[in-house]
C-alpha cells in the first residue's frame, strides 16, 4: 500500500514537474485616459499611452516581479535551481510600454521569452470610434456604464464594440495555446533546473476574464468581481494539490476586496492546501452543484427538497 502511494506521489511530482511555477497577471500602468476618458475620443484606444505615473508604477512592479521570482521553492529543486520569466503582453501601446519598463528590473539571462499576444487586447469599447464635430463623443458614455450595470457586464455589448462574452472567447482560445505551450515545454530554457513565472501584461476587464477563465468560475460570480488597479499584481501559485491557486500569494481579506465569495476563496484554499490528488474542483463541489437544482434526488432514491435549501 505505501508502495502504491509513493508511485502515485512520484508520478503526481513528474506531472508537475515542467508546469510554471506561477501565472501572474498584471494589469498596465496609469495611461492618460485613466486621467481623462475624454481622450478616447481623439486618439485610438490601441495607440493610448502611459502616462509619466504609470511609468513610475511599471517600474515599481518590475522590481516587485523580480523579488516575487526569487522566492523560489524548494520542493524538489536542485542547489542551483534559478527562476526565470516568460512574458505575454497586450498589443495595445499601454501594455507594451508597461512591458518596457517592468523588464528594465530582470538581467537579461532572466527574460527567458517575450510574446505579443492579441488576444489579450483590451475590450473594445467602440462606442468613441465615432465622433461628429457636432456631437461630444462622450455624453452617452453615463447612460451606456448604466445600461452595462443593468444588463450585466459579462453579456451587455458596448455600440459597435465587444461584450464580455466576446472577451471570453478570445481569452479561452490564448490559455489554450498557454496550456499548448507549456505541454510542448516552449518557454523553458532548461525545465530541469529552472522555475517558471509565466506574466501576462493586460488589463482590467481581461484579467477578470481570463480569472473566470481559468478557475471556471460562473457568469453569476464573474459580477461580483472587482477589476486590478493600476500595475496590481495578481498571483496565480501551484499549490500542494497540483492546482494553481490565489491562495499561495493573497490572503482571505485580500480575495474578498476583489469580489470573490465565501465559496469562491473555500475553493482557492483548498487549491492551496489539499493533498496531491484530493483536491475537489469547484464544479465538482456539492454546493456548487446544488444550486443548480430545486431538489434532487438523493442516493437512496428520497427526493431532497430544494436542495437543503443549498445549505
Amino acid at each position: 500500500m505505501f508502495q502504491l502511494e509513493m508511485a502515485k506521489f512520484i508520478n503526481f511530482k513528474s506531472n508537475i514537474k515542467h508546469l510554471p511555477k506561477r501565472i501572474i497577471l498584471i494589469r498596465h500602468g496609469q495611461s492618460s485616459a485613466n486621467l481623462d476618458r475624454n481622450v478616447y475620443a481623439n486618439t485610438p484606444d490601441h495607440k493610448i499611452p502611459l502616462t509619466p505615473h504609470g511609468i513610475d508604477q511599471a517600474r515599481e512592479a518590475g522590481r516587485k516581479l523580480l523579488d516575487l521570482a526569487n522566492n523560489i521553492s524548494d520542493h524538489g529543486n536542485p542547489p542551483n535551481c534559478s527562476s526565470n520569466a516568460y512574458f505575454y503582453v497586450s498589443p495595445y501601446e499601454r501594455a507594451k510600454s508597461t512591458l518596457r519598463e517592468i523588464i528594465r528590473a530582470f538581467p537579461r539571462h532572466r527574460v527567458v521569452g517575450v510574446r505579443e499576444e492579441c488576444r489579450l487586447r483590451e475590450k473594445d469599447y467602440g462606442c468613441f470610434q465615432h465622433k461628429s464635430e457636432s456631437v461630444d463623443p462622450m455624453a452617452g458614455w453615463d447612460k451606456i456604464e448604466e445600461d452595462c450595470e443593468k444588463y450585466g457586464r459579462f453579456f451587455y455589448r458596448f455600440p459597435n464594440g465587444e461584450s464580455g462574452a466576446d472577451v471570453y472567447n478570445s481569452v479561452s482560445s490564448f490559455v489554450e495555446t498557454l496550456w499548448r505551450d507549456i505541454d510542448m515545454k516552449r518557454l523553458y530554457n532548461d525545465p530541469s533546473s529552472v522555475e517558471l513565472n509565466v506574466v501576462i501584461v493586460s488589463h482590467e476587464e481581461t484579467i477578470l476574464i481570463f480569472l473566470m477563465r481559468w478557475f471556471h468560475w460562473s457568469t453569476e460570480q464573474f459580477e461580483s468581481l472587482k477589476g486590478p488597479k493600476n500595475c496590481e499584481i495578481r498571483v496565480l501559485e501551484l499549490g500542494s494539490s497540483g492546482e494553481y491557486s490565489l491562495a499561495v500569494q493573497h490572503d482571505d481579506e485580500t480575495m474578498k476586496e476583489w469580489g470573490l465569495s465565501d465559496e469562491m476563496i473555500e475553493d482557492q484554499n483548498q487549491r492551496a492546501i489539499a493533498k496531491p490528488r484530493e483536491y475537489v474542483s469547484n464544479e465538482k463541489n456539492p454546493r456548487y452543484l446544488n444550486s443548480f437544482f430545486d431538489s434532487i434526488d438523493t442516493d437512496d432514491g428520497s427526493h431532497q427538497q430544494d436542495a437543503d435549501q443549498n445549505n
